[in-house]
């Protein structure tokens, strides 16, 4: 092609590669939502565990969370003072209903740094470099294509963001994940495991994103 005729479209030639459309789906059962929340909030308190998970998360003032299936709002409510006015918490969920309590939970109380993304079942749909810490509590056994979502995420971490899955270490089928099939799953699209501690219900595995692999070479791990 003749180079006057290549200028108009370096443009176009340039632009990075589309993010992959299909991605293996998880070699074991994906459990259905049940319920907004999980677990009683008063309980849930009363064990710590959100000051634990966001104290493992490195949660501090000025930081953008994300709650990814936020369901009644549990960890919005404790994130957003934590990061205060200069920081911002992103209520996402899959549901309408959700978001629509989160957001009269959230004017009742007051807080102006949050956020309301409606997700998808492949994708949070978080904004570009929005997010320093991605929270999933007792909600990754829910999501129907892990590997599409997780790679997808990737793109809304801020430099040294992460993420933070809260589960069960149970079978997926009983709401939870096991601890050696969530690593699998979250390393097979290229992040590393920063670390993993156990919870007085449950366990938080930190993740960084690491090397991004070809995602035509991402093989679903076995159950």
């Amino acid at each position: 092609m003749h180079l006057r005729r290549l200028l108009p479209l370096l443009p176009i030639l340039l632009l990075p590669a589309a993010a992959p459309t299909r991605m293996p789906t998880p070699m074991r059962p994906v459990a259905p939502v049940v319920a907004l929340e999980w677990g009683e909030e008063a309980a849930r308190d009363r064990v710590n565990e959100a000051a634990d998970v966001m104290r493992i998360a490195g949660i501090k003032r000025g930081m953008a969370v994300a709650d990814i299936g936020t369901g009644g709002g549990y960890y919005v409510m404790r994130a957003a003072p934590l990061v205060g006015p200069q920081g911002r918490v992103f209520a996402q969920d899959l549901s309408l209903r959700a978001l629509d309590v989160v957001r009269r939970r959230v004017k009742a109380a007051g807080l102006d740094n949050v956020r309301f993304v409606r997700g998808g079942s492949a994708n949070a749909r978080l904004p570009a470099a929005s997010v320093d810490v991605a929270l999933m509590v007792h909600m990754y056994h829910e999501i129907e294509q892990p590997y599409l979502l997780l790679d997808r995420l990737r793109r809304s971490l801020r430099p040294g963001g992460r993420i933070v899955v809260v589960d069960m270490d149970q079978p997926s089928e009983l709401h939870g994940m096991p601890k050696t099939l969530l690593i699998c799953e979250v390393k097979a699209v290229g992040y590393e495991l920063v670390g993993i501690s156990d919870l007085v219900q449950g366990y938080a595995a930190v993740f960084r994103p690491g090397l991004r692999p070809d995602p035509a070479s991402v093989r679903a791990c076995r159950a």
